[in-house]
């Protein structure tokens, strides 16, 4: 599928969707899969960046300061962790 995600918000609510479709559980197996496939990407992007958050709240919350740390948020950026 390979489609780009445009923010949380919108990832959460497709992947809403798609568990919707597959609980209804009349779509062909290829269908199926696709829709699986497109789910455990939006699943995995919703992942990191909720942990980008957590870091980003951690900053904030051990320091007592705001620092930048929007890099964290960049998926093509390799200094944040996964």
């Amino acid at each position: 599928m390979n489609q780009s995600i445009k923010d949380f918000e919108s990832a959460i609510g497709e992947l809403e969707k798609i568990v919707k479709q597959l609980e209804e559980g009349d779509l062909p197996l290829e269908k199926s899969l696709a829709l699986f496939e497109r789910g455990v990407e939006l699943s995995r992007y919703c992942h990191e960046q909720l942990g980008a958050a957590e870091r980003r709240i951690e900053l904030l919350t051990d320091r007592g300061q705001l620092k930048d740390a929007s890099h964290l948020l960049d998926p093509n950026n390799d200094d944040g962790a996964r």
